[in-house]
């Protein structure tokens, strides 16, 4: 088997269509063409070719996976979480047929590389992810910080990291609690009802007592 053909792709020019023997076979990404030493006239077996077909996949993952982390930072788990998804068999309708088919996912061994990739470059990073969450999470109604650190948590973020985070922040209960009353008094009228909504939001009592005092007072 033989390259016959490279072409930039008309809707990306960031990859290139290779041809094997006059017939479109797989897509790379152009920092790839170079890597991988692929030129016109390159000869290939089976297991050449399989393995270029991996790239062209790990190629068209990382490009996706980069857009989703640009879209804002992303913990490491949220990052391996969509990877995990993209290597699920998943039902797609035929867009020449209407009719459904298993279009089969990436394998994980790609997904893995990506992750790898995606880290070394700190586009996934938790610390960079935790700032970020901090300093804008309900920054304009308020939030508290235990209903903060159990977002963190859940998203797998390790405590050393969500308390760093917290003790270099500016944000304290006090300010975040006045936020939400001027938000929701409309709401509760009634200073026992809204206690017990800003107590549901990870408030202390205390704290909220006190807020609750200094305005009515």
């Amino acid at each position: 088997m033989k390259i016959t053909d490279i072409q930039l792709q008309a809707r990306n020019p960031n990859r290139v269509n290779v041809s094997v023997d006059g017939a479109y076979r797989f897509s790379l990404d152009v920092y790839q063409v170079g890597e991988l030493g692929i030129k016109v006239g390159r000869l290939l077996d089976e297991q050449v070719l399989a393995r270029l077909e991996g790239e062209s996949e790990y190629g068209k993952l990382y490009a996706r996976a980069l857009e989703y982390c640009l879209m804002r930072p992303h913990s490491v788990r949220e990052v391996r979480d969509y990877l995990w998804r993209k290597t699920r068999t998943t039902k797609v309708r035929s867009k020449k047929t209407g009719e459904l088919y298993d279009r089969k996912g990436v394998s994980h061994e790609n997904a893995e590389r990506v992750l790898l990739r995606l880290t070394e470059k700190g586009y996934a990073d938790d610390e960079k992810f935790t700032r970020f969450w901090v300093e804008n999470r309900n920054q304009t109604k308020g939030s508290s910080l235990r209903k903060l650190t159990m977002e963190l948590r859940a998203k797998g973020v390790d405590p050393a990291t969500i308390n760093r985070a917290l003790s270099e922040s500016e944000r304290s209960d006090g300010d975040e609690i006045k936020k939400m009353i001027e938000k929701k008094r409309r709401r509760y009228p009634d200073d026992q009802k809204l206690m017990q909504y800003l107590l549901r939001q990870g408030f202390g009592f205390d704290d909220v007592k006190s807020a609750l005092e200094d305005i009515d007072g």
